[in-house]
């Protein structure tokens, strides 16, 4: 079984091939060649937290597993973690075998970007100009930097509950 923990995860998968990945399962998905099992997700009781797995299986591409992992909402306030923790584990369809557990939070936001800009490619106009941003969290600078991979938006709305973290994205869309 292979271990890849967190910390190389930025080295091994780009963006680039984070949105490959996500529009070849998007096309499995919708020829009915890959599907998501039903989320489990659940308050723990503890730290406020909630825990989940989220799993699926692409025959085309050969991959089984699931994410484990939640939101911790006091985490970077109190130990300067992100809020968000994951880790992917990856099984052989085959056999049920194991064949890695790997960090899942950079994965993560990888992912949830690419979904997002995979949205953009397929959906948007292509004379698209107004990018609108509701979030400026952790997550957001991902969404956008992927979001302006497909287009060439020449403004950037944003909205956050704290405004004070605006600048987050402001910093990605100059």
């Amino acid at each position: 079984m292979y271990i890849v923990p967190e910390a190389m995860i930025a080295d091994l998968v780009s963006r680039e091939a984070s949105f490959e990945a996500v529009e070849q399962v998007f096309a499995a998905m919708a020829a009915k060649d890959a599907y998501n099992f039903p989320v489990v997700r659940e308050a723990i009781g503890h730290e406020d937290a909630l825990y989940g797995f989220k799993g699926g299986f692409d025959r085309v591409g050969g991959a089984l597993g699931l994410k484990a992992g939640g939101y911790w909402p006091h985490n970077l306030e109190k130990r300067g973690l992100i809020n968000h923790q994951s880790t992917v584990f990856l099984f052989d369809p085959d056999t049920g075998k194991v064949r890695a557990m790997v960090g899942g939070n950079l994965l993560t936001a990888l992912r949830t970007a690419a979904a997002s800009s995979v949205s953009i490619k397929h959906l948007a106009r292509a004379d698209a100009k107004v990018m609108g941003m509701v979030g400026a969290g952790h997550q957001a600078t991902f969404q956008l930097r992927a979001a302006l991979e497909q287009r060439s938006f020449e403004k950037v709305i944003g909205w956050n509950y704290h405004p004070e973290m605006l600048p987050n994205i402001e910093k990605v869309a100059n």
